[in-house]
């Protein structure tokens, strides 16, 4: 008999992993999985306007005219791409991606979640993922791909199937690819809408971003979901590659 999937928070997160092929290829990788249940979705509003705002401001502060992939963090997870085959400069990090799309206007307006989790990625320069926790086939994890995994998306405004390229950097579950090359793009199955309640947000992090960096993002976020939404309830789990 197969056991059940996990669906309490707590356990959910315990069973998550990053799997050893992608430690032997960065073992400095680590990661903050946040769960949030009872989550207010819903559209942008006044709430994550201010906070994303507050963070572009920050993000411009911090980068001070030059290319996002010239600060540190951002220029690792390019050779962190580099390693597994992608190119940086075709297939962006997550946050590399957001810090480029800062000016002249600054970011889209998603919905409330999705603005404060971006808010979070490009104040603290690392990616951030925000998934719709509900949508998930069991724990997430880390994995690099075989090349045959599922993984909906759009192309030319209609929803298709791709497959990973053999040996990239995956997050997955129990049905498929939720999120390919590591943090480049998130699939429309597990994606945050307007009515997403229960999520898991996933902070990515090497060196030379530390440990104390690192939980300073996951506070910020953990604060900004809090306020945004007084009665959820969070759990988190800090992910090591070893």
């Amino acid at each position: 008999m197969t056991a059940p999937e996990p669906t309490d928070p707590r356990e959910w997160l315990a069973a998550a992993f990053v799997d050893p092929a992608v430690s032997t290829l960065r073992p400095d990788y680590r990661a903050v999985l946040i769960t949030a249940d009872g989550l207010r979705g819903g559209p942008s509003d006044e709430h994550s306007e201010r906070v994303l705002a507050a963070a572009e401001a920050t993000a411009r502060r911090a980068l001070a005219g030059q290319p996002p992939e010239q600060l540190p963090h951002p220029a690792a997870w390019r050779e962190a791409y580099r390693a597994f085959g992608a190119k940086p400069q075709r297939t962006r990090p997550s946050v590399e991606a957001l810090l480029r799309r800062l000016d002249p206007d600054g970011l889209p307006r998603i919905d409330r979640i999705t603005d404060v989790y971006n808010a979070v990625s490009i104040a603290h320069l690392l990616p951030v993922g925000g998934e719709d926790r509900d949508a998930y086939t069991g724990p997430a994890r880390l994995v690099r791909a075989t090349g045959d995994e599922d993984f909906d998306t759009t192309a030319g405004g209609r929803p298709v199937i791709e497959h990973p390229d053999a040996g990239e950097v995956v997050w997955r579950d129990g049905a498929g690819v939720t999120c390919r090359r590591w943090n480049w793009r998130q699939g429309i199955r597990t994606r945050i809408t307007t009515t997403t309640t229960d999520a898991v947000f996933i902070l990515d992090a090497l060196a030379p971003l530390d440990d104390a960096a690192l939980t300073a993002a996951a506070d910020a976020l953990t604060d900004a979901l809090v306020t945004l939404s007084p009665d959820a309830v969070l759990h988190r789990r800090l992910l090591t590659a070893s």
